[in-house]
């Protein structure tokens, strides 16, 4: 097949999927362009601040809840088994699944003053959800912080080049912010200052590499990294954060458009089958498949985005659907385009594994795109990849972190958000200098999908209280949870067979949590029918 037919193809069904299946949602949540927003009735100056054009917080949204995911996980899918059903999920889940989910929780955390996603589950469940819920929520936003800051650092040690354009946009973004909401300045002059600021600080990129000698830079770059998360975390959001992931986002639509622009020049037939195998090493097609796409098609994290930092900043429940489902169906595009590189840009399965084995999926993505933008960003295809793989890795990493930060905070609320950073960065940094994460990653991927699901039974159970009939939200949850918890049980297997403790007492772990939040549920359940 053309890797053109098929481009045009998946994004007109992205389209109707949002032009049509989305306004029903919105319609059916009961979006109020009229009703104030947390951002104004609990403006403080940090976390509650009305974003300036919905065009910034949505490149924020956007940006936070891109991360590697929609990347790293169909170029695996499309490696193990094949890019029909890496391509088939990534469409049905972005517009049945992760739309809602996404769009769900942030609709429900803007109707309840801004709270997590757990802080919800507690006003409409009970406390024990919550607890339940948070709690294996921070410890994933933990390793989420260890991981990305280690993926982090190692970009800029396999690429130096994209050390000043990655940390210059720091003061570039906070100068942005400053121009915005203290001197007033207009959106697009402040935007073009910024963007004129990181072009060039790409091209100063090229002329001088930053390189840590002595062997040390898997050592100082995380310290740099954890010190960057802080200040993200603390300072008002509106200063660096927002414009930070508001300029970032520009970066990922630029890849955005070159990919598509390469596609649409290049043409490119597929090499790969579209289906490979029914059982790969890492499992069968289902479960598996769809905890390898993860971010591609839904994912837990994008929940804690939604009622985290994204539901403090809109500025008027019109915008709701733009950035709720709208982000989602972005990132859907660059998995789609992910996977025309790896299916597209290279010359079969044997070259394409021998890509992955030997220099891993970032690099493998990388030389796909590089070889689909050949006519359009020659020779520097590969490292404009790579500066857009960190840009999603950063942008995640700091939201994480902040993140982690307000759920800390509401599960202890004498913290103040400088102890709470501080007590993440120091947990975070552990587990990443140590290298105690590669211990907990191969799991990480069904535990972020049991967090989608029961994201999806909060929103349904709070759909419910609303008198609202739930079937949007129900299946999709029943799906996920089914889906995530025959994951877990498939890796507890193995880990058995592998005398592997650790990982399967994590898997046991999350396995009775999962249970655990079922029975919360079942119980609420209950108490309704009565009433």
């Amino acid at each position: 097949m053309n890797s053109l037919t098929f481009t045009i193809i998946s994004v007109f069904i992205l389209w109707l999927g949002y032009a049509f299946y989305g306004g029903r949602i919105e319609r059916f949540l009961g979006v109020d362009p009229n009703r104030p927003t947390p951002a104004h009735t609990k403006f403080d100056g940090v976390d509650y601040v009305p974003a300036k054009h919905w065009l910034v917080l949505f490149g924020h949204h956007f940006a936070s809840i891109a991360g590697a995911g929609p990347v790293i996980g169909p170029v695996i899918a499309v490696s193990l088994w094949g890019w029909g059903p890496a391509a088939l999920f990534v469409l049905a889940g972005t517009i049945f699944i992760g739309g809602i989910h996404d769009f769900g929780s942030f609709f429900i955390s803007i109707r309840n003053d801004g709270c997590s996603i757990g802080d919800v589950a507690e006003r409409i469940i009970s406390r024990r959800a919550r607890l339940i819920f948070s709690g294996f929520v921070l410890l994933a936003l933990i390793v989420v912080v260890a991981v990305f800051v280690y993926f982090c650092a190692d970009t800029f040690v396999v690429e130096p080049r994209i050390v000043l354009p990655s940390l210059g946009l720091i003061p570039v973004a906070i100068l942005v912010g400053i121009l915005i909401y203290s001197f007033r300045v207009n959106l697009a002059a402040s935007t073009l200052i910024g963007l004129s600021l990181l072009v060039s600080l790409i091209f100063l990129g090229q002329r001088f590499p930053i390189d840590i000698p002595g062997g040390n830079a898997m050592f100082v770059w995380p310290i740099i990294l954890l010190v960057y998360c802080f200040f993200a975390s603390v300072l008002p959001v509106n200063i660096l954060l927002q414009p930070r992931d508001y300029l970032s986002s520009y970066l990922l639509f630029f890849g955005v458009a070159a990919g598509i622009a390469g596609i649409i020049t290049a043409r490119p037939d597929f090499t790969t089958p579209p289906f490979v195998r029914q059982t790969a090493n890492a499992g069968p097609l289902w479960p598996m498949l769809f905890v390898t796409i993860a971010c591609g098609a839904v994912s837990g994290f994008h929940a804690l985005v939604s009622s985290g930092t994204s539901s403090k900043q809109i500025s008027s429940e019109r915008d709701a659907k733009r950035i709720g489902y709208g982000a989602m169906v972005v990132e859907a595009v660059v998995a789609i385009i992910a996977i025309v590189a790896i299916g597209a840009g290279f010359s079969g399965m044997p070259a394409l594994n021998s890509a992955l084995s030997n220099s891993g999926p970032v690099n493998a993505f990388g030389e796909g795109f590089g070889y689909l933008t050949r006519f359009i960003l020659g020779k520097y295809g590969k490292f404009i990849a790579i500066i857009l793989l960190n840009s999603f890795i950063l942008t995640t990493l700091d939201t994480a972190t902040r993140i982690a930060r307000y759920i800390l905070q509401e599960i202890f609320s004498a913290l103040d958000r400088y102890l709470a950073t501080a007590l993440i960065i120091l947990t975070g940094g552990w587990i990443a200098l140590s290298g105690e994460w590669r211990k907990i990653w191969p799991i990480f991927g069904s535990a972020n999908q049991l967090v989608a699901a029961l994201t999806l039974i909060i929103i349904t159970s709070w759909l419910v209280c609303q008198g609202k009939r739930a079937k949007f939200t129900s299946i999709p949850a029943a799906f996920m949870l089914i889906t995530s918890v025959g994951a877990l049980i498939l890796q507890l297997t193995k880990f058995i067979v592998e005398r592997n403790m650790f990982l399967l007492g994590v898997d046991i772990a999350l396995l009775i949590l999962a249970a655990a939040m079922a029975a919360e549920v079942y119980k609420w359940v209950k108490v309704c029918r009565k009433a």
